[in-house]
């Protein structure tokens, strides 16, 4: 009897498993063929004859600009970089987990006192540390 129990609680596990990769499968698919249709109109914007909808559309060189990262964005730009090795560091606003270089720059260019422990921090501590970050993000060799 417990043989048989097992035999089927094997098989409904696996249609279990079944059905939800099967489901995963086709919930992809429409999602794809969704972006199919928003391209026919574009495209079929463009064709058309009338003046004013050929205005409100952008040429392509100024669609691709505008999704580059690389396109003048504050963000692709920003992060500090370690001189002596070159590697960038982006996130840096929690000084608990500010990479080891960053606190040793702001020592050195003189921005801060001493590199402070977690159990030094405090919230005059805290506002010296951004206002020093701000001023070493200035320094032309950290800049990214």
């Amino acid at each position: 009897m417990t043989e048989v129990f097992f035999i089927l609680t094997t098989i409904f596990v696996a249609y279990v498993v079944y059905v939800i990769v099967n489901e995963k499968k086709s919930t992809a698919k429409p999602a794809v063929h969704e972006a199919q249709p928003v391209a026919v109109q574009v495209v079929a914007a463009k064709t058309s004859t009338e003046p004013e909808v050929a205005e409100q559309i952008a040429p392509p060189e100024e669609i691709k600009k505008a999704v580059s990262p690389t396109a003048g964005s504050p963000a692709a730009k920003s992060g500090l970089r370690d001189p002596k090795t070159g590697e960038v560091a982006t996130v840096y606003s929690n000084y608990r987990f500010t990479k080891r270089w960053i606190k040793e720059a702001l020592v050195a260019e003189g921005l801060l006192e001493k590199v402070y422990k977690n159990n030094e921090l405090n919230a005059e501590i805290d506002v010296a540390i951004k206002a020093a970050i701000v001023k070493l993000e200035a320094i032309d060799k950290y800049r990214a």
